[in-house]
């Protein structure tokens, strides 16, 4: 195993990704988003793609959340869907591997049990990271035995939809927190630093931040909706 994942605990994680049809999508360039998180005091990085993470091991010595988004035609699940990915990513050796741990089915009606138990029995030794949606789906994954549970995909999925992360105090983190014994990363839609204060302040292990620091684009359409107003 490589850097140590206990360095993460009560610090950021900054997610440096660029998807094809971004303008900063680029191993190399990604590789430099890392090193620029590093100097800012990120404790680890969240990256898609074994190329991507290779280029940012040899630019960073943090500890490596690694995903594939890789979209299939019988499957809602994008977020390291099938072995093949988690193959990929076992070349670039990521600390943690995360992958989708909603209710849905994977591509060919593979259930997200049988998913972790293949994984588990492949890859004995790899720490995995539950992105979930919803407080069932949490208890699920910790049930299951992930050695971290993130709320990743809250908002982002059919069941979780109308839910917003900081609604009500992020109560759902709250909740997640009182019902799992696996270390809780946040993630989603935590895009302040007073966001990143109040959840750690909560008991997370880390928090994971992504567009709010590593997106140009989407930071400078939020400065052009505040012209508009």
């Amino acid at each position: 195993m490589g850097k140590s994942v206990e360095t993460i605990k009560g610090n950021l994680i900054v997610s440096c990704q660029a998807l094809p049809e971004e303008p900063l999508h680029s191993s190399f360039i990604m590789g430099r988003m890392a090193f620029a998180a590093k100097m800012g005091g990120a404790a680890g990085i969240r990256a898609n793609t074994k190329e991507d993470i290779i280029e940012i091991k040899k630019n960073v010595d943090l500890p490596v959340i690694g995903i594939v988004k890789q979209v299939y035609e019988d499957s809602e699940i994008y977020i390291t869907p099938t072995m093949k990915e988690i193959d990929q990513l076992m070349e670039a050796k990521p600390e943690i591997i995360a992958l989708d741990a909603t209710n849905r089915l994977r591509p060919n009606g593979v259930t997200l049990k049988e998913f972790y138990n293949a994984v588990r029995k492949k890859y004995p030794e790899q720490l995995l990271m539950a992105d979930c949606s919803t407080l069932e789906e949490a208890v699920y994954a910790d049930g299951l035995g992930f050695d971290f549970i993130g709320t990743t995909l809250v908002g982002y999925t059919e069941e979780s939809k109308d839910v917003r992360i900081e609604q009500n105090d992020f109560a759902l983190i709250r909740e997640i927190l009182n019902r799992v014994t696996h270390r809780v990363i946040a993630e989603g839609n935590i895009n302040t630093p007073e966001k990143v204060h109040k959840v750690m302040g909560m008991g997370v292990y880390s928090v994971v931040v992504g567009t709010a620091i590593t997106r140009p684009q989407a930071i400078t359409r939020e400065f052009v909706k505040a012209l508009e107003k």
